[in-house]
């Protein structure tokens, strides 16, 4: 059972060499760690999608100012039988993805809110939206697919019927260059605008010098925008964190968990997985739990 702060290491066993060999892509010490976890049959069970029916799902498109004009594909995925005037938590999706990846097969996010709030989470609708490869900040040709969000995905969603106004929380969640979008998102908006945000495998990097260079022009771009230092910008949020041990990212943002106030809302786990859907599916159901819980009106 996860508990705040937590850190759940996973491990394997097996016998002789590859027990020892295990041992050291587990603790990150032998060279080209995840793909030897990933070769060695470390990273764990894959997710697998509900099958229970999934709610409605209504999508739609807009040409988006803040993408310079590009025609920007939106999707609002509600659980059965649930009304319109619900909580909104916002997805945003990894780097070559888009709002079409989370309602297919490799996420499947529509029948895994069906089966949470048949569980039990308290009811709440996940909308998203395509934010390209921008990774959700303002970039140097004046796109700011995070801006695109903020300014016109939620007054769209408003107009659906969704808590998104100024005197709503809204929830956010995100995989690998999206965990690091709604880490960022959710800092600029704060407390009064953000009740949970879950970052699944964010691309983040202590050294900036590491950044990705699709997002990040180079050092300066990184520096100005990362999350790492900035942690308290999430504080009044409840914060979740999940990244495997068999992803690139995982000692960094092993870093960035360790630099929360040890007082913070912050719930971490970390185990077996790679940077991948079959990772992701596995997490979802206490991700979506965990914000359900965030988001519900209080």
């Amino acid at each position: 059972m996860l508990s705040r702060r937590a850190v759940l290491l996973g491990g394997a066993t097996t016998v002789g060499a590859v027990a020892a060999t295990g041992l050291g892509v587990e603790q990150g010490v032998l060279p080209g760690r995840p793909w030897l976890q990933a070769h060695l049959g470390l990273n764990g069970a894959a997710g697998v999608v509900p099958d229970v029916a999934p709610g409605p799902v209504e999508t739609g498109s807009f040409a988006s100012e803040h993408r310079l004009g590009a025609q920007t594909r939106w999707c609002v995925i509600r659980p059965p039988g649930r009304r319109r005037d619900l909580p909104v938590v916002v997805a945003l999706h990894g780097l070559g993805q888009d709002s079409d990846t989370l309602l297919g097969p490799s996420m499947g996010l529509p029948r895994y809110l069906a089966a949470a709030v048949a569980d039990g989470v308290p009811p709440f609708a996940i909308a998203a939206a395509d934010g390209g490869t921008s990774y959700w900040h303002p970039r140097p040709d004046g796109e700011d697919a995070g801006a695109m969000v903020v300014d016109e995905l939620l007054p769209l969603l408003a107009e659906h019927g969704l808590h998104t106004a100024p005197v709503d929380s809204i929830g956010l969640i995100g995989w690998s260059m999206g965990g690091y979008g709604a880490l960022r998102l959710a800092g600029l908006l704060g407390s009064d605008r953000v009740a949970g945000v879950v970052a699944s495998s964010p691309a983040i990097w202590t050294d900036p010098g590491d950044a990705s260079s699709s997002g990040f022009a180079d050092r300066s771009e990184y520096e100005q925008y990362t999350v790492v230092g900035h942690q308290a910008d999430l504080d009044g949020i409840a914060v979740r964190v999940d990244c495997g041990t068999g992803d690139p990212f995982y000692r960094d943002v092993q870093d960035y968990v360790a630099g929360f106030a040890e007082d913070a809302d912050v719930t971490s786990s970390f185990e077996p997985g790679a940077h991948a859907p079959a990772y992701w599916r596995r997490m979802l159901p206490d991700q979506l739990a965990f914000l359900g819980a965030a988001v519900a009106p209080q």
